[in-house]
């Protein structure tokens, strides 16, 4: 039974990102980043990642007639998402590399997991935020954009991977005795719920760094 709720929500999530990825691009964003943010955003949060990005996202295509009404929870969840893409990305490029190497610290293939998909995550999470301050940042040199990225996306990064290794720990000790490999649909749908956990556990800081003028919101 959940091998086949599995497929039906990877299936939803991959058919989500198209829909969106086939909208934004006939309706590019304004910052070129979030034609990337938005799909894969639409594989983990599926359904609600296109109405997200019909309700606000759209807003901010270069072809939008809207006003923009949004208030600022609004404006800190696309914060959050462009933050969570990258986590995203990262930690999905990890996956594979952490199989096919066979790595373990500790003699567990979690802890690597943990290492391999952090370094990932963070490297595309401050190459996501450079692309959305450096375009901003006319006075900005290439080296003032990383340090600001680096500012900007570390703590809400932390935050994301918190919550995302939380439900790794869990999936992993607590709710099979042996846990789903990469190889098996039951092991990225745990890894779609993950990104969600991560996402609630990033909004919070993104919207502190928001409030402290650390971070825009979007």
């Amino acid at each position: 039974m959940l091998t086949t709720i599995s497929w039906i929500a990877l299936s939803i999530g991959i058919l989500s990102s198209i829909i969106i990825a086939i909208d934004v691009y006939r309706h590019p964003q304004m910052m070129k980043i979030m034609n990337f943010v938005w799909p894969i955003n639409g594989w983990f949060f599926g359904p609600f990642a296109i109405w997200a990005y019909y309700r606000w996202g759209r807003l901010k295509a270069k072809d939008n007639e809207r006003k923009d009404e949004r208030g600022k929870a609004a404006k800190v969840f696309l914060s959050t998402s462009h933050c969570s893409s990258g986590c995203t990305l990262g930690d999905a490029v990890g996956v594979p590399i952490v199989a096919v190497t066979g790595l373990a610290i500790a003699g567990s293939t979690l802890f690597a997991h943990y290492a391999v998909e952090f370094i990932l995550a963070y490297g595309f999470g401050i190459i996501f935020q450079y692309f959305a301050i450096h375009p901003m940042s006319e006075d900005n040199t290439p080296m003032d954009s990383i340090k600001a990225s680096i500012k900007a996306d570390s703590l809400s990064l932390i935050a994301f991977e918190i919550g995302m290794f939380g439900w790794m720990a869990i999936v992993h000790y607590v709710l099979f005795a042996e846990p789903p490999v990469p190889t098996e649909a039951r092991y990225w749908f745990m890894m779609q719920i993950a990104m969600i956990l991560g996402f609630l556990t990033s909004y919070p800081a993104n919207w502190w760094l928001v409030k402290r003028g650390i971070k825009e919101e979007m």
